[in-house]
């Protein structure tokens, strides 16, 4: 890290020196000699770089480089340093003292507040990141600014879950930014579920049928579709949403599947119920898939027919949570044969099973990594929408 920073600061050293030599450039002294004062702290600076001392040597050459138009761009990148070291405040300090300049451009000037914002925002003040954004598009007629605005303002209204407002500025970026899509169907989701927490559960429907325009294979709008036709008793609807969700993401069975077992169990149609997890055990064997399809024939022909059944499922797809199953099954067929005592290498396999399967992640983002038990829409790490998906293959489904 240390010499990540010193590099930066040697990047702004040079920076300077090149911003200094033009300005003298144009001066074009009578005396050949350099002001000696401004020479001098350029060294100076210099040599507590090469010292190691990279927060002296930046106060050494903000001091050396007056604010003008050839040196600008030069204060701009010290304040990225700085706010790329954590330091904020820093940041803040020096482009604020850019904006007090009255002979700036009216593009500079306008950059230099994009810069700030972005200060405020590492800082975490949103509200005055939120004022200056929304003062900057209201005036710049910099195109490139003005997207990188909404940008920002859009990445700042998301961490403060204000989705309308999200939605609103996002809204003329969708011809031209077609990944905004994504994110946008999910705060659309936001919204259907305040509306389900305060009843209102028309207008839930109608951002979640808005979601599925913006993004056809937004699984979750899906799901609370499904949800609400289950809450108004309309169990066959639900089934019919459900059955949509393998070709929006196959990744995502395990997530419909207890929606799926619900919504049968209450039509009172487990035939259905095994009959489609055939279906879905033909389209990706996932061990939810092959386990809930083990319960039916347990519960319908025996723990020993479950057995078989389970073991030829796992035989095309083999699985730790599968294996685990099974050994629960034997255990079971053991004390209904009327064995007082499990059989020891039984009870060893289980011991095995169970601890490597304890503790271990269920859902993984298939964009940074982050892995965790429960399923967030949202990464908390790479904070991208519908990334995080069960983790498959044989420590998965």
């Amino acid at each position: 890290m240390q010499d990540a920073v010193l590099l930066g600061v040697l990047l702004a050293a040079i920076a300077i020196g090149f911003g200094l030599g033009i300005r003298y450039a144009h001066r074009r002294p009578q005396r050949p000699a350099r002001p000696p004062g401004l020479s001098r702290e350029y060294f100076v600076g210099l040599n507590y770089l090469l010292n190691e001392q990279p927060d002296e040597a930046i106060k050494t050459f903000i001091h050396a480089l007056d604010v003008n138009s050839d040196t600008v761009d030069t204060h701009i990148a010290l304040g990225k340093l700085f706010r790329s070291r954590g330091e904020a405040d820093k940041a803040v300090s020096i482009h604020q003292n850019l904006l007090a300049r009255p002979a700036l451009s009216t593009t500079t000037n306008e950059t230099i507040q994009l810069e700030l914002a972005r200060d405020f925002i590492a800082l975490g003040v949103h509200d005055r990141a939120q004022r200056l954004l929304r003062t900057l598009l209201e005036h710049t007629h910099h195109e490139g600014l003005r997207l990188e605005a909404k940008r920002l303002l859009i990445d700042l209204l998301e961490r403060e879950k204000e989705w309308q407002d999200a939605l609103e500025v996002v809204q003329p970026l969708m011809k031209q930014q077609s990944a905004m899509r994504r994110p946008a169907s999910h705060w659309l989701c936001e919204l259907a579920q305040q509306e389900i927490d305060q009843s209102s559960r028309a207008l839930a429907r109608k951002h979640l049928k808005k979601a599925l325009q913006l993004d056809e294979r937004c699984v979750r709008a899906t799901l609370m579709l499904a949800e609400l036709e289950m809450d108004n008793g309309h169990y066959a609807k639900a089934i019919e949403r459900l059955d949509h969700i393998p070709q929006q993401d196959i990744a995502h069975i395990p997530t419909m599947l207890p929606a799926l077992q619900r919504a049968y169990t209450r039509n009172d149609d487990l035939p259905g119920l095994e009959t489609h997890l055939y279906k879905l055990l033909g389209e990706a064997p996932y061990t939810s898939v092959i386990v809930a399809l083990g319960a039916l024939v347990h519960q319908r022909e025996g723990v020993d027919s479950a057995i078989e059944r389970t073991g030829e499922w796992l035989g095309e797809a083999p699985s730790l949570g599968g294996l685990d199953y099974l050994v629960d099954l034997y255990l079971e067929s053991e004390r209904l044969a009327g064995k007082d005592t499990p059989d020891t290498r039984l009870l060893l396999l289980k011991h095995h099973t169970h601890a490597l399967l304890t503790g271990r992640p269920r859902h993984r983002c298939r964009r940074c990594g982050f892995s965790s038990d429960s399923l967030a829409w949202q990464c908390p790490s790479c904070r991208r929408w519908g990334t995080i998906k069960p983790i498959t293959g044989v420590e998965g489904e």
